[in-house]
């Protein structure tokens, strides 16, 4: 059943955001899953580590029986300097 899932979560896309830290960690969070945070060293490890933070969330909404899709294709953050 674990199995399922990952597949299922690779299947979907899930938009991001990461930022950068004072101690220069990258942090990377899901808004569509709330409380889907994760970090690391380096932006792939960030990357790398939220792909299982969302399978782990994905797992958990699942046993709690709460679904909702998001079906947005794309989003993007830009930064504004002013």
């Amino acid at each position: 059943m674990k199995k399922r899932t990952a597949q299922k979560a690779k299947n979907r896309h899930f938009p991001v955001v990461t930022s950068r830290g004072e101690d220069g960690f990258y942090i990377v969070q899901c808004p569509t899953l709330p409380g889907c945070a994760t970090q690391g060293k380096t932006l792939d490890e960030a990357l790398k580590n939220i792909r299982e933070a969302i399978e782990l969330c994905l797992e958990e909404r699942e046993s709690r029986m709460i679904a909702d899709e998001f079906g947005t294709e794309e989003v993007s953050l830009h930064t504004v300097t002013v």
